[in-house]
């Protein structure tokens, strides 16, 4: 048994260029395909639901930014891609950080999707609220569907959400994710200083900021460009924190542009 049996992964294209696209909190591999489409052709690409997420392994421990960088070492070893552009959203951006603070032998580029290298305090009580809001197990799909695109009060959010939700073998709809591995990833993140690890990659960073986002300050944005100099930044306009998918043609033009 080897170390992608722990994981749900697609590939797509075929080519000397590769491309590593981690997704990020309460996501899976294929919220990258609207991306991932446009790329194909000239790349060929990873997606996969990182642990406690999708239909990967989801253990009761490990879930730092290291153990999510391990786990991408690991299965790049055994497609045996010795070097890759990486590209990371959220929660995914974080571990994309410290694989390439860690391994900065194996990265060529990488590219931050609306995040900063550590969380804000308030973290933790933001997503036990908001998961709290959603009243899982619902009954069935309909039933969930109606809650999140009408009752839920955020469009988006709820459409995020729904696609996060799957029959389970009760019949009952639950989360696609581990809730646990949910608020687990998000206060492990705060362990320690994760500024060193940003300040420590040595390979060209485009940092993407949606002009809208609640959760990446201008202020941190500029943060971060300052403490490194390898690193350049776009904001991309009328975008929020899923950047890719409220702009997915502006998201991979930037993308595009700086991986070539």
């Amino acid at each position: 048994m080897g170390y992608l049996d722990n994981f749900h992964y697609q590939t797509v294209g075929k080519s000397a260029h590769k491309i590593v696209f981690l997704h990020g909190l309460m996501g899976f591999g294929a919220n990258w395909r609207r991306i991932t489409s446009r790329l194909e052709k000239t790349s060929e690409i990873l997606t996969y639901d990182q642990r406690g997420h999708g239909k990967s392994m989801k253990p009761e421990t490990g879930y730092r930014p290291e153990d999510y960088a391990d786990d991408l070492l690991n299965i790049i070893d055994e497609f045996n891609w010795k070097k890759i552009d990486l590209v990371g959203h959220s929660m995914g951006g974080r571990n994309a950080i410290n694989f390439a603070s860690r391994f900065a032998h194996r990265v060529n580029k990488l590219v931050i999707e609306d995040i900063a290298p550590n969380g804000s305090e308030g973290d933790i009580d933001r997503y036990n609220k908001l998961l709290g809001r959603v009243p899982t197990p619902f009954p069935d799909k309909l039933t969930a569907k109606n809650f999140l695109l009408n009752d839920f009060g955020n469009p988006v959010l709820g459409n995020y959400f729904y696609a996060n939700l799957v029959e389970k073998e009760n019949g009952l709809v639950d989360w696609r994710f581990s809730k646990s591995a949910i608020l687990a990833s998000v206060s492990l993140v705060r362990l320690k200083d994760r500024w060193p690890e940003w300040e420590a990659i040595r390979c060209p960073i485009l940092v993407i900021r949606g002009e809208n986002s609640p959760d990446f300050s201008k202020d941190t944005f500029r943060e971060m460009l300052k403490r490194n100099p390898n690193s350049q930044g776009t904001t991309i306009s009328g975008a929020g924190h899923w950047v890719h998918f409220d702009k997915p043609e502006e998201f991979t033009e930037a993308v595009r542009d700086f991986l070539k």
